[in-house]
C-alpha cells in the first residue's frame, strides 16, 4: 500500500493532526466530520467499523455519541495516538483499536451496522478488494471518500510523499458494481485544494472557504471538486 512505511513512523503519527488540521486545516476537519455524521445518521448503539482509522479522530467522535466502534489501522504508532485520544475523551469502553489489513478484515460477515474509510482509497493499490471486504462485513451503510482525477488535485499530486490514486465518477461506479453495492448519496467538495487551507491562518482560510462552498454548490463546482464522499449500501 502507498505510504505504508511513512505512516508507520512514530514522528509522523505524533505530528499527523497538527500538520493537517491546524490553522485553516480545521475547516477540513470540520467538513469531514460532518460528512461522516451525515452518512451514518444517528449512531447511538450502532456497531461501526472504521478502516484506516489513523489517530482515531472519527472513531472517538462516534464513541462519544454512543456508538460501539472498532477502529482498525495498519500503523501501530497511529493506533497509539488513537488510544490516547480515547482515554482523554473517557470512551475507552466504547471504542477498540486494533491493528489489521483492510484487504482481509478479521470479522465475520455482517458484523457491523456501518463501515467507513476516510482518506484511504487514494492509497489503496487494489480498491476492489477493499470495498468487497467492507461490503462483506456490513449489514447496512458503507461510506468512503476519493480524491478526484478531474480536479486541481492533479496539479500537485506528484508533490505528495507517496502519491495518490485519483478517481473519476465512472471509476467509483465500477467499484460499487463490483462489490454489489448501490449508491445512495454522493457529495463533492473542495474546489480549492486541501493544501491551500493547511498552509494559511484560519482567518484567511475562512473567506476562501466561503467562496469555495458557493462555487461547490454549482454543477461546475461539482465537476472540479477535488474530493467526493460516497454513501452506499448492499443491494
Amino acid at each position: 500500500m502507498k505510504g505504508k512505511q511513512w505512516y508507520q513512523a512514530t514522528d509522523v503519527a505524533e505530528r499527523y493532526e497538527d500538520k493537517r488540521f491546524s490553522k485553516g486545516g480545521r475547516l477540513i476537519d470540520r467538513r469531514e466530520r460532518r460528512a461522516v455524521l451525515d452518512a451514518l445518521g444517528p449512531v447511538e448503539d450502532k456497531k461501526i467499523l472504521e478502516i484506516a482509522c489513523g489517530t482515531g479522530r472519527f472513531s472517538v467522535m462516534l464513541a462519544e455519541r454512543g456508538a460501539d466502534v472498532v477502529g482498525m489501522d495498519i500503523s501501530g504508532p497511529m493506533l497509539v495516538q488513537g488510544a490516547a485520544k480515547a482515554r482523554r475523551a473517557g470512551v475507552t469502553d466504547m471504542v477498540e483499536f486494533i491493528r489489521g489489513d483492510a484487504a482481509g478484515l478479521p470479522f465475520p460477515d455482517d458484523s457491523f451496522d456501518a463501515v467507513f474509510a476516510m482518506r484511504f482509497f487514494h492509497l489503496a493499490p487494489a480498491p476492489e478488494r477493499f470495498l468487497e471486504e467492507m461490503r462483506r462485513v456490513t449489514r447496512n451503510t458503507i461510506f468512503f471518500d476519493t480524491f478526484n482525477s478531474f480536479s486541481s488535485r492533479t496539479v500537485y499530486n506528484w508533490l505528495l510523499p507517496m502519491g495518490s490514486r485519483l478517481y473519476d465518477e465512472d471509476d467509483v461506479h465500477r467499484l460499487l458494481r463490483t462489490a454489489d453495492l448501490e449508491l445512495v448519496r454522493a457529495d463533492h467538495d473542495f474546489v480549492v485544494p486541501y493544501g491551500c487551507y493547511r498552509s494559511i491562518p484560519d482567518r484567511l482560510a475562512r473567506p476562501i472557504r466561503t467562496v469555495d462552498e458557493r462555487v461547490g454548490g454549482t454543477e461546475l463546482g461539482d465537476r472540479f471538486a477535488s474530493v467526493s464522499y460516497w454513501q452506499a449500501e448492499p443491494r
